[in-house]
């Protein structure tokens, strides 16, 4: 089985000595899909900092498909970032942007055509049920609306990982299930998905493998 995500005693340290993440040592190999879960300030949204190298560790070693997300240069660190999906707790849509624009906008950064970009952000979209509100402007669409539309973002260059934070906090139960419902279905198409999410009983319905983190380290794997 190929591995995707793999840490190695992996460390951050902020200002006065504080851990955020300490000797985490993890696997999570090609097509799986994983909670990431522990209490508030459990070290969750600091791993996903470092996948998407907004952070860097501070000992240890991070490798995403083998390689040492440490070592990744300026410019390779923005075109390894194209090669991820990443969701929002709160969305992130621009309010100046319709529907269709928020989502094209990773496309049109990867330089493809006009009509390339609309055809294959119309195709996300359908996938994702809002195909028919692509006009639409964030703000008037419900909060499930809206996270679909930032999973129909993540989405939209196909990528091979998809992490998310929170997904489902501020959305209730049955919206929550169905989101998590549409991140089994990416799963399904091959796509490796790491969810964070404080909620046990989410992850006991959805029933997928489980890492819990508690003050930096792993507590326990399901």
């Amino acid at each position: 089985m190929d591995r995707v995500i793999e840490t190695h005693r992996l460390s951050k340290v902020y200002r006065r000595g504080v851990y955020a993440l300490r000797d985490v040592s993890l696997q999570i190999d090609k097509g799986e899909f994983v909670f990431l879960t522990g209490p508030s300030g459990a070290g969750k949204s600091t791993l996903l900092r470092l996948l998407l190298c907004e952070e860097r560790p501070s000992d240890g070693r991070l490798t995403v498909s083998g390689r040492n997300l440490d070592e990744l240069r300026p410019r390779e660190v923005q075109a390894y970032r194209r090669t991820i999906g990443f969701v929002f707790q709160d969305f992130k849509l621009i309010p100046r942007m319709t529907v269709l624009e928020n989502v094209s906008f990773v496309l049109r950064v990867l330089g493809l055509s006009s009509v390339q970009q609309r055809r294959r952000t119309f195709q996300v979209l359908k996938w994702v049920g809002l195909q028919h509100r692509m006009n639409a402007y964030p703000q008037d669409l419900s909060g499930g609306e809206q996270q679909r539309i930032a999973i129909a973002r993540a989405l939209v260059n196909d990528p091979a990982l998809v992490l998310a934070d929170e997904p489902t906090g501020n959305l209730d139960p049955d919206l929550s299930l169905e989101i998590m419902n549409l991140f089994r279905e990416i799963n399904a198409r091959g796509t490796t998905v790491l969810v964070a999410t404080h909620d046990r009983e989410l992850i006991r319905q959805v029933g997928r493998r489980a890492i819990s983190l508690d003050q930096g380290h792993v507590t326990e794997v399901m």
